[in-house]
């Protein structure tokens, strides 16, 4: 299965850095490929200051070896060997008015002594983050986020986007970090689903990405905007990173296991802003975005 889910996102990496470059039709996505040290390793692929994209990443990797102490606590497991491939990607428009994507879809083994499989399980999810809120770009992304999901279960889009508003949801700010999609985890086999099931659906999810995200990007990426915009998209860039670097468990899994820092924190935008207290007008754009995270909705 892993060998099978490798090959996928390896085909997914192209898929999708094609798609992107033709969209930006300026900059073109650079491969880092990188080992390491304890097992494993991947290909990282990076695009700036392009025409449309200010920074990018689609990167894969394939990583193995012991399980380290703090993830043995975390999995509440003793000494295991552990195997995990994904694909993680994040894309910062320039535009304002282009809303910022993350997807992640990735696949887990852990081994007995004896080096038998002795677990295993998929997770991901997409999620859409505006800086300005189009209602129609929002109910599109869910759409096709629920088409593939139909395929499969009929509660799976019903399920995975409530964990997807509770997961990308910054306590601390009291917001959500974006207006959702799908966000699944520890899908393994049980009674009514076998491993090949998960994988046929999360690789349905995977498929849909660049119909769900693309015709939006294509719509926002030449609409007219000022300073003012830019500074706002610069704040709320700034919530991106904090949810990222404090509850983001990819970004903890990658640093606790020591993994490439430069493509664990490919996600972080170039420019941000944090101003102290900052709150936007009553009854303006920008507060209309606000009161959309406060409270999630259902978009379809």
């Amino acid at each position: 299965m892993k060998d099978q889910f490798y090959a996928y996102i390896q085909d997914l990496q192209n898929k999708i850095t094609q798609a992107l470059n033709d969209v930006d039709g300026k900059a073109k996505f650079k491969e880092d490929v990188w080992k390491r040290s304890e097992g494993g390793g991947g290909q990282s692929r990076i695009i700036e200051n392009g025409a449309v994209i200010e920074k990018g990443g689609v990167n894969i990797s394939a990583v193995h070896g012991q399980l380290p102490k703090s993830m043995q606590a975390y999995f509440k497991i003793g000494e295991v060997d552990f195997s995990a491939c994904g694909l993680s990607l994040v894309i910062h428009p320039k535009n304002p008015m282009a809303p910022t994507v993350h997807a992640n879809w990735r696949y887990f083994e852990m081994y007995d002594n004896k080096g038998v499989l002795a677990d295993q399980w998929f997770g991901g999810g997409q999620d859409l983050t505006p800086y300005y809120l189009f209602e129609e770009d929002a109910m599109y992304f869910h759409q096709q986020c629920k088409q593939a999901c139909d395929k499969h279960h009929p509660d799976f889009y019903k399920d995975f986007k409530k964990q997807c508003d509770r997961y990308f949801y910054n306590e601390h700010r009291k917001e959500g970090r974006g207006v959702g999609g799908l966000f699944f985890d520890y899908l393994k086999k049980d009674k009514n689903f076998n491993i090949k099931d998960r994988f046929d659906f999360v690789t349905e999810v995977g498929d849909v990405f660049l119909d769900a995200y693309l015709p939006i990007l294509n719509k926002r990426k030449d609409l007219p905007y000022s300073k003012n915009n830019r500074d706002w998209q610069e704040i709320r860039r700034g919530r991106y990173v904090e949810f990222n670097l404090i509850h983001d468990k990819g970004t903890l899994f990658g640093l606790k296991t020591k993994g490439r820092i430069e493509s664990i924190l490919m996600s972080l935008p170039p420019h941000v802003q944090w101003r102290y207290n900052y709150e936007p007008d009553q009854g303006s754009e920008e507060f209309k975005l606000i009161a959309a995270l406060k409270n999630p909705r259902e978009w379809i």
